[in-house]
């Protein structure tokens, strides 16, 4: 099982790329910002584009992976997005993982800026833009007349990592379709739709439910508060993702965690 770091985006732009390089050093597998363009009003939390960072941050490290945790796909154009993570893994030498959902804020991310919040209308576009972005990352011609897209091109250059850089889909238990949906990429981000976090008990019954998957699947947690990471390994988990809201004194307290060892 590997560790990763979940940051949110609304630190100071430099602590968040320090915060990656205390990380590095410190032996972690991962780090990950989250994908937000607002917060709710009255929040006091401003979020920094996770993209731009990201690409600072892999300018600073070597070794490190990284994404974003998650990207909202419905609000992005499908090209867009697969030329902004092809890129990245350019620059990181291969070493983006790309996490997509379908977004926990629609009225402050979708409908204030006139896109549509309803959420079968997002499950929509996020699968038709998934299949877009995995094409695109091919090289090949795409001709596509969908529902939400349309498209005749194809996109260079193809990012390094072959087949694709992997696509980790965010699943809200206890629902299904987000699971059925999981299945048909590489990952399942298992996230308790009122917690966040799930138990070891709470990840077995996810794998469970997630049924036979492809090798090299991966199952990704976040750590419950108190939880050892081995009841994860255990429970069927390959990440572990080590969070914290931005709430208090967040940020000393992962910086404190990124300067540790992980596990």
């Amino acid at each position: 099982m590997r560790h990763g770091l979940a940051l949110p985006s609304m630190a100071p732009a430099d602590r968040l790329i320090e915060l990656a390089v205390t990380a590095e050093n410190s032996g972690w597998d991962a780090v990950f910002l989250d994908d937000h363009v607002r917060m709710p009003p009255g929040s006091g939390l401003e979020p920094h584009d996770p993209w731009v960072l990201l690409g600072a941050i892999a300018h600073a490290t070597g070794r490190i992976r990284l994404g974003a945790m998650v990207t909202p796909l419905a609000r992005r154009r499908p090209h867009k997005f697969a030329k902004e993570v092809a890129t990245l893994d350019h620059v990181s030498g291969g070493r983006v993982i790309t996490g997509v959902g379908l977004g926990n804020l629609p009225d402050d991310e979708f409908a204030a800026f006139g896109d549509e919040p309803d959420a079968k209308i997002r499950a929509e576009r996020t699968d038709e833009a998934l299949k877009l972005v995995a094409g695109f990352w091919s090289g090949d011609r795409i001709v596509h007349h969908g529902k939400h897209f349309t498209v005749d091109a194809e996109l260079r250059p193809v990012p390094v990592q072959r087949p694709r850089p992997p696509l980790w889909i965010a699943c809200g238990w206890p629902a299904r379709r987000p699971l059925a949906r999981a299945r048909r990429w590489d990952g399942a981000i298992i996230i308790d739709r009122e917690r966040g976090f799930l138990d070891p008990a709470g990840v077995s019954a996810v794998v469970a439910a997630l049924g036979p998957v492809p090798e090299g699947f991966d199952v990704i947690a976040l750590r419950a508060p108190g939880q050892a990471p081995a009841g994860y390994a255990a429970a069927g988990a390959t990440w572990l993702l080590e969070a914290r809201a931005p709430a208090g004194d967040w940020l000393s307290e992962l910086e404190a965690t990124a300067g540790r060892a992980p596990g």
